[in-house]
């Protein structure tokens, strides 16, 4: 199990949510990417996903205090030097500080005691807040002109539709940022809901969830 000051290799990319038990797939062709994702197939195939902050701009922008790290399920490496990647997400994390290094991607100390509780057992949502997020998603759905399988929807666990609507819904990073940070399921679908809310209350276009 990864312990408080472990070493993680980063990959800031804006706009990308990894949650726990959650998966992202990723396009890998930067080189200093490559080399990230190269590196961590040698060692113990984690990658720790983490947002810019807002206006931060260049090649070392600003980071957020939270990621997740995601372990590389999923593979595909590509003739010339690319990947794709699926992530699964592990457990959130605590930028501590960033190590001076000298490898072409950025590495962090980090603290994932404080996210224990992201392994834990399976979570549960009250029945009346699973509806909510299912009858928001609707909502939403139909204000964007998306076509779901709503049986699907309805099969999933209650941390599998509120992580995957978190992740997959363009948000701006700040409200990503915020669903990645709260505290627990119950406060993120409480989130969920209200953002969907939000947007389905705009005239279609996604420009309303920037």
């Amino acid at each position: 199990m990864i312990k408080t000051g472990t070493r993680l290799s980063i990959f800031p990319l804006g706009g990308a949510l990894l949650l726990p038990g959650a998966f992202l797939p990723l396009h890998i062709f930067e080189p200093r990417y490559r080399a990230l994702v190269s590196d961590a197939l040698a060692r113990d195939r984690r990658i720790a996903m983490i947002q810019p902050l807002p206006g931060s701009e260049g090649d070392h922008p600003a980071l957020f205090d939270i990621g997740c790290v995601g372990k590389i399920g999923q593979v595909e490496a590509l003739p010339d030097g690319r990947f794709n990647v699926v992530l699964e997400g592990v457990s959130r994390f605590r930028l501590l500080r960033e190590l001076d290094v000298t490898t072409p991607f950025r590495q962090v100390l980090a603290d994932l005691e404080s996210f224990d509780r992201d392994a834990g057992d399976e979570l549960v949502l009250a029945s009346t807040a699973r509806a909510g997020i299912e009858r928001e998603a609707r909502r939403f759905a139909a204000a964007h002109g998306y076509d779901i399988d709503w049986d699907q929807v309805a099969r999933l666990d209650d941390e599998s539709l509120v992580n995957g609507l978190a992740q997959v819904i363009p948000f701006d990073i700040a409200a990503k940022q915020a669903l990645l940070e709260a505290a627990n399921l119950d406060v993120r679908a409480d989130l969920l809901a209200e953002l969907l809310r939000f947007s389905s209350a705009g005239d279609g276009d996604d420009s309303t969830l920037q």
